[in-house]
């Protein structure tokens, strides 16, 4: 099978075997989505080494359950050891020996086949169609938000950076009811937000003022997290969404002055996510920028990092 590969420094497309994992379940891709971390990946983020990629849509095409065979698939991307507290608590993100879908330890999806726990696999209703349920991994990430901070209409709430997961953030929060702004640099991607109904702002007219209840810092940058600090009044919660190859410098007085809560948010539930793209509540196909064929994946990577590019797809 062909796969899109990082190695030894480069990426490469490559032929290889079907992928093999006793009692796991095959899957044969039908969609892939290029996310901001295989970019990193690429750029030296988590030390991975393999195929690349998490986003994606398929059919299951060999599952000790036969009942799974011929279904469409979206799936879970950490797998974890199962035995562990966290796995037990249905924690398997955060298992210590867990692996992870084109990231850690697992090779990902940007090939015509990958494998997966049965359980790790969610069927896709009818109603969502594969350029929809590409998304499910990203939207479900946007959708954690929301287990970890409760948030009403009463709340003032901005988003940080207009890229793909700034973008289904602010999609996802909206629907919350509340009083939500997207801050980001480049006029297209807060048009698409505006067509959405989220109220956008450029980054050079934004005035610092620590007036936000929440503040979700999503822009990619280093320099994100200085300005969700600028934005965010006392007591208030950051939470924070990039992943990126690099390190940012933190102003722990300032946190601690204001009592200021910070908040990781990584994966999140599928589940949460398939629903709202059944019940069209979220509408994420204004998002995709292109589509490429596995063949011509690195080219396509190369796209997914131009400037004002949003979504691109690999279609094995």
């Amino acid at each position: 099978m062909k796969a899109l590969r990082f190695e030894q420094g480069q990426l490469r497309l490559a032929d290889l075997p079907l992928p093999s994992r006793e009692g796991e379940a095959l899957v044969r891709v039908t969609l892939a989505g290029i996310c901001n971390t295989d970019v990193e990946i690429v750029r030296g983020y988590a030390n991975f080494s393999g195929t690349l990629g998490h986003e994606f849509v398929g059919v299951v095409e060999d599952a000790t359950d036969n009942s799974l065979i011929g279904q469409r698939v979206v799936g879970e991307i950490n797998a974890g050891c199962g035995a562990c507290d966290e796995c037990l608590r249905n924690h398997a993100r955060h298992c210590r020996r867990r692996n992870v879908l084109g990231i850690r330890g697992r090779d990902g999806a940007f090939a015509e086949y990958l494998r997966l726990p049965a359980s790790n696999l969610l069927l896709v209703p009818d109603a969502i169609n594969d350029h929809q349920a590409v998304f499910a991994e990203p939207l479900a990430a946007a959708c954690a938000i929301l287990e970890q901070v409760t948030l009403t209409s009463a709340h003032r709430v901005v988003v940080i950076g207009d890229g793909k997961l700034g973008q289904l953030i602010a999609r996802v929060i909206a629907t919350t009811g509340c009083d939500l702004t997207l801050i980001g640099k480049h006029e297209s991607k807060l048009e698409l937000a505006r067509a959405a109904g989220v109220k956008a702002q450029a980054l050079a007219d934004v005035v610092p003022a620590a007036d936000f209840d929440v503040v979700i810092e999503a822009s990619g940058s280093a320099s994100g997290l200085q300005l969700a600090l600028d934005l965010i009044r006392p007591r208030g919660v950051v939470v924070l969404k990039s992943t990126f190859h690099g390190k940012v410098e933190l102003d722990a007085a300032r946190v601690i002055v204001n009592e200021i809560k910070l908040i990781g948010s990584r994966c999140g539930r599928f589940t949460d996510a398939l629903a709202l793209l059944a019940d069209r509540r979220v509408n994420v196909e204004p998002l995709i920028t292109d589509e490429f064929a596995l063949a011509d994946g690195v080219a396509a990577m190369n796209k997914a990092q131009e400037r004002g590019v949003l979504k691109v797809l690999l279609r094995p």
